[in-house]
């Protein structure tokens, strides 16, 4: 079991802690009593004794007809959750802002499901706890799978057979493909978690969207492996029975056959560009099409019906609030205010931040810049600090792909360019972080996989600077290919006019440089600046929702799913009722769909526009305080290159780091003999690179030699 050290609290802390145990024993029986209803709904008592009777006293509502029962059993129960877990976040965030002002910090042993237990293989790297819940995961589609196909099975009789003029194998085989369609619909049930960047669900587990992107791509080949066998099933069987006309078939009030046919053809070339090799070789292509995610969605629920989709409903529902949010930041242009330009292939760009954003090391924010390309996003790693360097926002950019080569070459090029127009989404991280816990931080990077690290140590030296906090030990073992790589460890150090001193921490950087044998001498090391013109149209970054995001994350939530339920039951009671008396035989299945997703999207667009235009007119003030300040602080002469290393060399702060630093030229780092001498109680170790850096890594703190090792793999899954 962990093992905590006492910490003083305060009694607004108490209170704190006493409200979120109760949301969190509250989000627990709910999340118990929605998988309880997955591992029922395969079984007799469930579908012939539960099921009618609950069936019978929701049904007869005039206002949301047969998918009444539906909304309440699976939908309402996990948009509850995240609405209790936007509550918990917000709160969570007051106790770490305390905590971290009094540098308060639970001490723990991890226990051995948090360690690495498979390291190599298609799954990547996986914990034991990762392992387990996806193991319990296949149970339950095991479970379902089989209970489902015994039970229709055990009706089956040559009698029946004989009545749909079918053979006894025909029917079994029906049951079958059927099912495998059913057990497909539980990895879609979760599939969409993952994938909203700003999520209020993961954040109670503790996880991140970029984190749990593999959960997504395991969930995305389940269920293209159970729908495209659900499919083949019952393309043999028309075949068979020569009855292959149906799949031509668009019924008015049934299951749509060429519905679910474009779903899963949709699907099908989506599926296939996910391929390692295609994917890595054309990027473009996997990225445009995984947009046919809406055509498979749609079409799904003009296949199963509006009853049925609302078993995957909540998933995909917080997924296009999130969407919906990044759609409406990506539609402002941001302030960059300059660029650090590094002899390696990268450049740094720092843009004007609001006072209310706040966010967490290793926070990435999504880029895009029209000048090069107006439909391409890329993510990058925030490396600056929300606290330590209030009015900026900075990322570094490694020039490693067509797109961002094309960036560096525009910044790097002398030229007459004074302003470039950038969007953003973001950023997203962690919801918190706690690297006091350890005693000492083992950050292992190779190439730009060091830029994650460079938020941590500037978080380390907020709170040693500013606070006064006794920080643990930091040893930085970073690899590069060539001499003019080390100029990515300037980017530590915040730019120029914030306080930074490292002085009092214990920094030790090992850098190793793989291809040289020493350091050039014609080789530049440190970068150059480019200041930009501020422009009237561009605003700082700031939080979509506000300071009290989670807040207003929470409200659209609740509110947009409540103006739902009154603008669906106001059309069920007043336009499908009349013609269908919640019989399903009458009204058409696909306009009924239709009506449904369009009053989804209505309701999700009304709520979340509200609360932007609201928290709009906040970020439009701050940010002319933002352009006042600018202006009345002088800065360089626009598109200069203006070299700091003269002046960045006589300061302490870089005197300091120089000192810290060790380069090694012509060998690679012995990782095994670097982490096994540390003797430390707490040793967190965490890895940030190439996928054979992060596996070595892996194996050497899950191989049992140290108990004092814990690792965690910082991914770029994005």
């Amino acid at each position: 079991m962990a093992q905590e050290t006492g910490v003083k609290t305060s009694p607004s802390q108490e209170k704190y802690g006493r409200v979120q145990f109760s949301i969190r024993l509250l989000v627990l029986v709910l999340f118990l009593g929605w998988i309880f209803i997955w591992i029922m709904s395969p079984t007799n008592t469930f579908r012939q004794a539960w099921l009618p009777r609950y069936k019978a006293k929701t049904n007869n509502t005039t206002y949301f007809g047969s998918k009444g029962a539906y909304l309440l059993l699976y939908t309402f129960p996990i948009l509850l959750i995240a609405t209790l877990g936007c509550v918990y976040l917000h709160i969570g965030k007051k106790v770490n802002d305390s905590n971290t002002e009094s540098c308060n910090a639970k001490k723990f042993k991890a226990t051995i499901w948090k360690r690495p237990v498979l390291i190599k293989g298609p799954l990547g790297i996986v914990s034991g706890t990762e392992l387990a819940f996806l193991f319990m995961f296949i149970l339950l589609l095991i479970w379902v799978f089989a209970t489902s196909v015994h039970n229709s099975f055990a009706t089956i009789t040559p009698q029946l057979a004989a009545k749909d003029g079918e053979k006894m194998w025909e029917e079994k085989l029906d049951s079958v493909a059927l099912r495998l369609g059913v057990v497909g619909n539980i990895c879609l049930a979760f599939m969409f978690f993952p994938v909203a960047r700003g999520s209020c669900v993961l954040p109670l587990l503790g996880l991140t969207s970029e984190s749990c992107i593999k959960y997504h791509i395991w969930l995305g080949h389940i269920a293209m492996l159970l729908f495209t066998s659900h499919g083949i099933c019952y393309i043999i069987l028309w075949a068979v029975t020569d009855h292959i006309s149906m799949m031509l078939e668009w019924k008015k009030n049934d299951i749509s056959i060429v519905a679910g046919e474009i779903s899963l053809l949709s699907g099908l070339f989506l599926w296939i560009t996910t391929i390692p090799r295609i994917r890595r070789k054309v990027f473009e292509l996997f990225y445009y099409t995984h947009h046919l995610y809406i055509l498979f969605i749609v079409f799904f629920i003009f296949h199963v019906g509006v009853s049925y989709a609302c078993i995957m409903l909540p998933g995909f529902y917080l997924f296009v609030v999130d969407r919906y949010l990044r759609f409406l930041q990506s539609r402002r242009q941001v302030r960059l205010v300059s660029a650090r330009v590094l002899p390696c292939e990268a450049v740094e760009l720092n843009f004007s931040k609001g006072h209310g954003l706040t966010y967490n090391p290793t926070s990435v924010m999504f880029i895009n810049v029209p000048s090069i390309s107006k439909l391409q996003w890329h993510p990058f790693t925030v490396t600056s600090n929300s606290n330590l360097e209030r009015d900026k926002l900075s990322v570094v950019v490694k020039g490693e792909g067509t797109w961002t080569k094309k960036l560096y070459q525009m910044l790097s090029t002398p030229s007459t360019i004074d302003r470039l127009a950038v969007s953003v989404e973001g950023p997203y991280g962690p919801a918190s972080t706690n690297y006091l816990r350890h005693d000492t931080l083992v950050m292992v990077s190779g190439g730009s996989g060091i830029t994650p690290f460079i938020s941590i140590i500037r978080e380390l030296i907020y709170l040693n600077t500013t606070f006064k906090c006794k920080t643990p030990k930091v040893v930085l073992i970073c690899a590069f290919k060539n001499s003019s790589s080390l100029s990515m460890l300037d980017m530590i150090l915040p730019i120029s006019g914030t306080p930074s001193d490292i002085s009092n921490m214990e920094l030790q950087i090992e850098a190793y440089i793989t291809r040289d044998k020493e350091l050039k001498a014609d080789c530049p090391i440190h970068p150059q600046t480019i200041w930009f013109k501020p422009n009237p149209s561009d605003t700082p970054v700031h939080a979509i929702l506000g300071p009290n995001s989670w807040l207003w994350l929470g409200a659209i939530i609740s509110s947009s799913f409540i103006i739902f339920l009154i603008l669906i039951g106001i059309i069920t009671r007043y336009y499908i009722f009349p013609i269908d008396h919640n019989s399903n035989k009458i009204f058409s299945f696909p306009l009924n769909a239709f009506l449904n997703m369009l009053v989804i999207c209505v309701s999700i667009a009304s709520a979340a526009s509200a609360v932007f235009l609201w928290n709009k007119k906040h970020n439009a003030k701050e940010a002319k305080q933002v352009q006042n300040l600018e202006g009345s602080t002088p800065t360089a002469s626009p598109n200069s290159m203006v070299c700091n290393a003269d002046r960045e060399l006589e300061s302490l702060p870089y005197q300091s780091l120089i000192h810290a630093t060790n380069v090694h030229y012509g060998v690679r780092p012995d990782l095994r003999r670097m982490l096994l001498e540390h003797k430390e109680s707490s040793v967190g170790v965490l890895a940030s690179g190439p996928k054979k850096m992060q596996q070595e890594v892996a194996a050497i703190c899950s191989s049992g030699l140290a108990d004092n090792l814990h690792f965690e793999s910082i991914s770029f899954s994005w």
